[in-house]
């Protein structure tokens, strides 16, 4: 196995030029990805009807095309998963990727054509991959197997000729044998579609192989590592995988997990942070000394930014030319799969521009701003997983919303924590919370000042399950679902409240 992880660390380090080409002309690659698409579609019906053919530059872009959503692609994608051609990029569209998003009653179907999956997802999946291994030269992790925690998918009902699913279980369906012979289980069981069979499988099949390496939303892959444990008898993945290498998350903050994923692997291992959502693979983590990510330029993706504080103004977009450090951005995108000035829904803030790397800091519908607060996410992740470095507790998952006031007087924040290791002492683990967010958020400081517009957080400490089985009552369980983190009515809260009283 020597020869070969030395083979597979070569073929990888080919493909570093590339990576470092679009770092060191970052306005120039970007303008050119542009113009690709925008000659590329310039025929479609798309590109037609908002005159493709006249656009020269970002400015005609933006002025030709106002910004899109879910809802106003809709027509165009129900189409297209029916094989219409030349509809929003030429051709047909053979993929379409279930949003794996916040998880919302009515699931999203995102289109996925060959080109945005081999130069968005696929290309971007290598290069992140060149980038660890070029930073870590003695990785042995062509030596063993990796574990892809994916999704499931299947023929769309109405056109056997399109395949549906979480954009995990298309990448599997598509990646190069070669690469399949290194990742388990095989598709079979990675493509179950029952998650409690699926994942009992994986660990029956996984316990006994050399693992190197592990892919999949923290959440999901510690029911996992847990599961393993428990079918070999052992205290910690050390003993049952020694050489693990490598776990690659995304999807959700990290934060919270991480001191639990140090006390389960219990040997030091590299956590590398990758965006990669079902419209595309947009950053993953190039360094080993910090969690934010560097943004690919030459994927097939052009990207703008609109300053976010709760409203998003078409006028205020930019590229990359004109984005700043430490303000918070809606991320929007134009993409090799027909996505057109599309509001992805991420907010993310730039925490370099040379080169350009970010870090996610929520969604836009997951963003509390009751009271003039602006709390995102990454406020949210880090001040909980401070708390809990803090006190010893530990989190499976949590949601926040605000409580407003119903006869005058000041409102809050209400958490719903569902913990692994309960605090002691809950008031003070809310008290402690609630100055974390103060220090991380100064919106948040001056509205709890002298408790005037917010009171002191409130937790609601949640029975075990809670949440698997707030997912399994939508049908939501499996690797690729997550819970809503923030939001701004109760409706999630109450109905989190409600499994949690009747469990017994």
């Amino acid at each position: 196995m020597h020869v070969v992880n030395e083979i597979g660390k070569f073929y990888f380090s080919t493909r570093v030029p590339s990576i470092l080409r679009f770092i060191a002309n970052p306005i120039e690659t970007q303008n050119k990805v542009l113009s690709f698409l925008v000659n590329r579609a310039r025929d479609t019906e798309f590109g037609k009807s908002h005159n493709f053919s006249s656009i020269k530059n970002y400015q005609d872009f933006k002025a030709h095309i106002p910004l899109q959503d879910y809802e106003s692609l809709k027509p165009f994608f129900k189409r297209m998963q029916l094989s219409e051609r030349d509809v929003l990029w030429p051709g047909v569209t053979r993929w379409f990727a279930k949003s794996s998003g916040t998880t919302d009653d009515v699931s999203k179907f995102i289109p996925l054509n060959d080109e945005g999956l081999h130069q968005s997802h696929i290309k971007t999946g290598k290069d992140f991959l060149s980038l660890y291994l070029r930073n870590n030269p003695g990785s042995k992790f062509f030596t063993g197997k990796g574990i892809v925690m994916g999704g499931a998918g299947n023929p769309n009902d109405h056109n056997p000729d399109v395949f549906v699913g979480d954009v995990s279980a298309i990448l599997m369906k598509n990646l190069d044998t070669w690469i399949q012979y290194f990742r388990e289980p095989r598709l079979d069981v990675a493509l179950m579609p029952r998650w409690e069979e699926k994942l009992d499988k994986i660990a029956w099949v996984t316990m006994k192989q050399n693992v190197t390496n592990i892919s999949g939303v923290p959440s999901w892959t510690l029911l996992l590592l847990k599961k393993v444990l428990e079918k070999t008898n052992k205290n910690q993945i050390k003993d049952v995988w020694p050489n693990l290498e490598l776990y690659c998350h995304g999807g959700v903050g990290f934060a919270p997990y991480k001191r639990q994923y140090e006390e389960i692997i219990g040997r030091p291992v590299h956590y590398q942070n990758v965006y990669n959502a079902s419209e595309g693979f947009f950053a993953w983590q190039d360094t080993l000394d910090c969690d934010d990510m560097l943004l690919h330029l030459d994927n097939g993706v052009f990207y703008e930014f609109i300053p976010f504080n709760g409203e998003l103004n078409p006028d205020e977009a930019v590229s990359i030319d004109k984005v700043e450090t430490g303000v918070n951005y809606a991320m929007v995108i134009s993409t090799n799969s027909g996505l057109w000035r599309y509001v992805i829904g991420d907010t993310v803030e730039f925490t370099r521009t040379a080169p350009y790397r970010i870090k996610i800091t929520g969604r836009t519908k997951q963003f509390i701003n009751a009271f003039g607060e602006e709390v995102t996410v990454n406020n949210t992740d880090k001040a909980l997983a401070e708390t809990c470095i803090e006190t010893g507790a530990e989190v499976c998952d949590y949601t926040v919303a605000p409580v407003y006031p119903i006869t005058g007087g000041p409102g809050r924040h209400e958490w719903a924590i569902e913990f692994t290791k309960a605090p002691g002492d809950l008031p003070g683990f809310a008290a402690r919370l609630d100055r974390k967010l103060q220090l991380l958020n100064s919106d948040y400081q001056a509205k709890r000042s002298g408790d005037l517009v917010m009171s002191n957080l409130s937790i609601i400490a949640l029975r075990p399950d809670t949440f698997y089985l707030w997912l399994q009552s939508k049908g939501k369980a499996g690797s690729q679902h997550k819970i809503p983190r923030l939001r701004t009515d109760s409706k999630l809260l109450h109905e989190i409240k409600d499994i949690s009283d009747h469990i017994t």
